[in-house]
């Protein structure tokens, strides 16, 4: 991707929100890609650019959250840009009963770009009629999660890439809660732009993907297999997508204590059940206590471990996605310089 020229009609991204990702093409997707390329000097500190100085991201987490947080604030520092940030509903007006237009008529006077959390369903899309800057979904609740679809497809062609694959060798296994998981629902939407790709979906029945995600994955010519087995889904996947169990969504304590610990992976299991070199991939945190711990430590070390790669890859796309939200894509160069400190330990 290095090295393609970005087009002129670029973006479905500029000026506009990222409420969904429903209306992303492929095209507009490639094109963020080949931005999000040209961030890793900058995202490994090999090099600095200072293209949005000035700018103000409105950094809005109304949900707990530390990697999509962070990283998109780190994503908009990388830029040069300056990040405010409103964490918690108790601690905003929202909480002394304001609405979440009257909140983003004000926040956005003080923003170029807004990043929100919240817990309720489409919440950020109505916060969004609201606002005069563009508004970036941060995770509406059960509903959805762009960004972090963006960045699990990036992380999934990057993959199969280094395996010498294309994304047409896909053959991905979802695997637990299915029913909760807004980042699996986003990535279905995404992978429903190509066709004839191996899904597999693997769950407990009452944690089964929603039958809409199905659906669309079904209409788009791909080969569904949906199941409980746990073996029989690691064995035909080069990608292996877990997600934890979403205590948070379910109505009672007792009713998600059920699951936890429904599905582990662990090396024995990988070395014994999943093909050389599958890739397993997490959109974290995983839960790593005792009584859940369906992502194994021991697993550290696998190369095929790419959940930290994933993390890594977030900022790469949620830096391409404000440079092209805000229009400055072509202007990274043209505001970098030399870094004069040393990166990483010895």
């Amino acid at each position: 991707m290095e090295g393609t020229a970005i087009t002129q009609e670029y973006m479905n991204f500029r000026s506009q929100h990222l409420l969904s990702v429903k209306g992303i093409t492929l095209e507009s997707i490639d094109e963020l890609f080949i931005v999000a390329e040209k961030m890793r000097p900058y995202a490994k500190r090999q090099k600095m650019t200072r293209v949005l100085e000035g700018a103000v991201l409105g950094n809005m987490f109304f949900e707990p959250s530390t990697r999509t947080r962070v990283s998109f604030g780190s994503a908009f520092n990388l830029l040069g840009g300056e990040v405010r940030e409103t964490t918690g509903l108790s601690n905003s007006a929202l909480a002394k009963g304001e609405s979440l237009y009257d909140t983003a008529q004000v926040l956005s006077g003080y923003s170029d770009v807004i990043v929100m959390r919240h817990p309720e369903p489409h919440s950020v899309s109505e916060f969004a009629t609201g606002s005069r800057v563009p508004v970036i979904n941060g995770g509406d609740g059960p509903n959805e999660h762009p960004t972090q679809a963006l960045l699990d497809l990036f992380t999934i062609k990057n993959e199969l890439a280094r395996l010498g694959q294309s994304i047409q060798q896909l053959s991905l296994t979802l695997l637990g809660d299915l029913k909760h998981g807004r980042t699996v629902h986003s990535l279905c939407q995404l992978i429903s732009l190509y066709s004839n790709l191996k899904i597999q979906l693997v769950s407990p029945k009452a944690l089964a993907l929603p039958c809409k995600y199905v659906d669309m994955l079904t209409n788009a010519g791909h080969q569904v297999e949906i199941g409980s087995d746990l073996e029989k889904g690691l064995s035909q996947a080069n990608i292996i997508y877990q997600t934890r169990i979403q205590e948070e969504r379910f109505e009672s304590e007792q009713e998600a204590k059920r699951y936890k610990g429904y599905f582990r992976l662990n090396k024995q299991i990988y070395s014994d059940h999943c093909l050389p070199n599958a890739v397993i991939m997490h959109p974290l945190p995983r839960d790593s206590r005792n009584d859940a711990n369906e992502l194994d430590n021991d697993l550290n070390k696998e190369p095929g471990l790419a959940i930290f790669r994933q993390t890594d890859n977030g900022v790469l796309v949620r830096m391409a996605l404000f440079a092209c939200i805000l229009g400055v894509e072509d202007q990274l160069e043209k505001y970098d310089k030399e870094v004069n400190w040393q990166i990483g330990l010895k």
